[in-house]
């Protein structure tokens, strides 16, 4: 089987473009990656999501294990064979929705018991756990076990957490061992902190891992805080490794992200945005239950080629939403994953082209003029 590896293409300022080769194929960088929780990206066809311009997506240890479990999905040949996506798909360790379950959960040196949210039993979660899951799923980008507190929090608790979270992270890549064609992430821990930043990027490093990801932000702290801890934390990590900034974010934080250095993100905001008739277009967001688009014959965006707006018109859009209609879900995801892939495409050719900061400077102004007049 062919190794994995990644390749830097071009810089401009801070900002990066490459590839990710893996043997399920190529991830090009900077890339969006599509969240498909339960082993499907909610109101969409794996071949739908490909159409977009998705290189990968993203699936998630915790829902996985609880339903159908990993063990049943080996057994039927495998994460990407279960759902019907041949291209690479990145599974998180479990850690974030542990976190987010503080109420359930008991926190320990060895790992994390909790309830499950689904019918109240009882399973333990330890960094080798989460890998013997991970390799049950196949994942090809395997992220290590971590712990992750909400934002705000106090240093103490920021340190403490960290230093038990490096120790997770080198008994994950023990117990992950040798596994060609597949790669391991580490992630860095520290909240806002640069110094425990540093020490953390320092004690991966150490540890060895084949990308690295910007761990415990998009958890409460604001935009500002999160682009100034962007602002050091990626240039703590290995330049010739991936950069993953986990669980972000709206188009303004990716370009943000982007600008600093970040090569990989997820967010499930497209596919949650598109359920609640919202709609993410180059001049900003559009609720399609507004009564002013109920008459409105024009497209969501003239200039998107996505099947929604090719094919509807607002006003459709409006009744469908409005009538809670299962296509209005498919038809707005469909478009925002659309917009965001082809966010991404823009910026790997604007980095390419050395003008990133022009496409920077043209996206915000265009995201900031607002959503077209109504009729």
């Amino acid at each position: 089987m062919a190794l994995t590896s990644f390749s830097l293409n071009a810089r401009d300022g801070r900002a990066r473009t490459g590839v990710i080769s893996t043997p399920r194929g190529e991830i090009r960088t900077p890339a969006f990656m599509p969240v498909g929780t339960a082993a499907t990206v909610k109101g969409m066809l794996p071949e739908n999501v490909r159409a977009t311009g998705a290189d990968i997506l993203l699936g998630n240890t915790y829902h996985l294990m609880l339903r159908p479990g990993a063990e049943r999905i080996a057994k039927l040949g495998g994460l990407h064979k279960f759902m019907n996506w041949d291209r690479p798909i990145l599974t998180d360790s479990g850690g974030f929705q542990v976190m987010s379950l503080s109420d359930l959960r008991k926190l320990t040196e060895k790992g994390v018991t909790f309830r499950s949210h689904v019918d109240g039993s009882k399973h333990e979660l330890t960094p080798e756990r989460s890998m013997e899951i991970q390799k049950h799923l196949g994942s090809d980008i395997v992220m290590a076990f971590d712990e992750c507190p909400a934002l705000p929090a106090d240093r103490a608790r920021l340190e403490s957490s960290m230093q038990m979270s490096m120790r997770w992270a080198a008994r994950s890549r023990e117990a992950f061992g040798d596994r060609p064609g597949h790669m391991l992430f580490g992630i860095q821990q520290g909240g806002l902190e640069e110094d425990l930043r540093a020490e953390s990027a320092k004690a991966l490093i150490n540890i060895g891992f084949d990308g690295y990801a910007v761990g415990g932000l998009a958890v409460g702290e604001g935009q500002e805080a999160m682009f100034a801890c962007l602002d050091f934390a990626p240039e703590q990590l290995p330049v010739d490794k991936p950069r993953y900034l986990m669980g972000v974010g709206k188009p303004a934080d990716i370009v943000g992200a982007v600008a600093r250095g970040i090569d990989m993100m997820d967010c499930v905001l497209p596919s949650r945005s598109g359920r609640t008739g919202q709609a993410w277009t180059r001049r900003g967001q559009v609720n399609l239950r507004n009564a002013r688009h109920a008459d409105d014959p024009r497209p969501l965006d003239e200039n998107c080629s996505c099947p929604c707006c090719r094919g509807y018109s607002r006003a459709y859009l409006h009744h469908v939403v409005r009538a809670k209609e299962m296509i209005a879900g498919t038809l707005l995801t469909w478009h925002n994953l659309h917009y965001y892939q082809e966010l991404m495409s823009g910026m790997r050719e604007a980095i390419a082209e050395q003008r990133f900061a022009a496409f920077q400077k043209s996206f915000e102004l265009e995201f900031a003029s607002g959503d077209i007049e109504p009729l």
